[in-house]
């Protein structure tokens, strides 16, 4: 069973002149950084700069030239929470329902194994959300969505967590969650890339942030790269490219 006691540590990624060209438009243009194995690297810059584009690139999503290298350890699997979620609010699935997608090749609406049923508990758990395993997925709330995509993010254990502006919609009590949830993994050695909007929440939970405007701005420690002023031009700009 993969549980995230057998993490040890996560891999290190390391972008080298990634490029990507969508049409005639320039997304990314010679993206060089490295994310450190078993760290928080948080992902920010404007709307519109290529941010998601960055994350998709690394799942094998967007057709980008460069290398993009992960240097994997024992454990290869990747956890991914994107931004929304398109999704028909009138399906009759639970949140069991959508969750059990990942824990079996069986149709999602077959009764699960007792080992699949006590995996997804246990990710709910971690997010609280057990007590709405029977919900129907459509009823919930937009935050509570993003808890249990987190959740479903963490079955079968990531050694690697990539997540898009996951705080999107949750409310005080799920940021605090998401936050503490992050803490343990890193805490287990897993490695996080994370795009965040919040740059005092970035400067608290991050090892290292880069800034990416289609090209690379800055990268390095938090504390050191998010001074005022480029606290304020990173917002201005957003506000001006939004």
């Amino acid at each position: 069973m993969n549980t995230m006691e057998n993490i040890k540590y996560g891999p290190s990624i390391n972008y080298e002149n990634v490029c990507l060209t969508l049409g005639n438009t320039e997304i990314l243009k010679n993206i060089n950084f490295k994310i450190d194995s078993g760290t928080i690297h948080c992902i920010i810059g404007p709307n519109g700069g290529g941010k998601t584009s960055l994350l998709r690139s690394l799942l094998g999503q967007m057709p980008h030239t460069g290398n993009i290298d992960i240097y994997w350890r024992e454990n290869q699997t990747i956890g991914y929470v994107p931004q929304s979620l398109s999704f028909d609010t009138t399906l009759p699935i639970t949140v069991e329902n959508f969750m059990s997608m990942t824990c079996q090749s069986r149709p999602a609406f077959m009764k699960l194994s007792t080992k699949g049923q006590d995996s997804i508990i246990t990710a709910l758990e971690r997010v609280n959300m057990a007590d709405k395993s029977k919900r129907l997925f459509g009823h919930l709330s937009g935050g509570e969505r993003q808890r249990v995509l987190l959740a479903q993010a963490l079955l079968p254990a990531p050694s690697i967590l990539i997540l898009d502006e996951p705080t999107t919609g949750l409310d005080k009590a799920g940021a605090i969650i998401m936050r503490n949830l992050l803490h343990e993994l890193k805490s287990k050695g897993v490695t996080i890339l994370i795009i965040h909007h919040d740059l005092m929440e970035v400067k608290k939970i991050g090892d290292c942030v880069t800034c990416i405007k289609r090209e690379l701005i800055f990268t390095g420690c938090p504390a050191t790269e998010l001074t005022a002023d480029r606290i304020f031009n990173i917002f201005d700009t957003t506000q001006q490219a939004a």
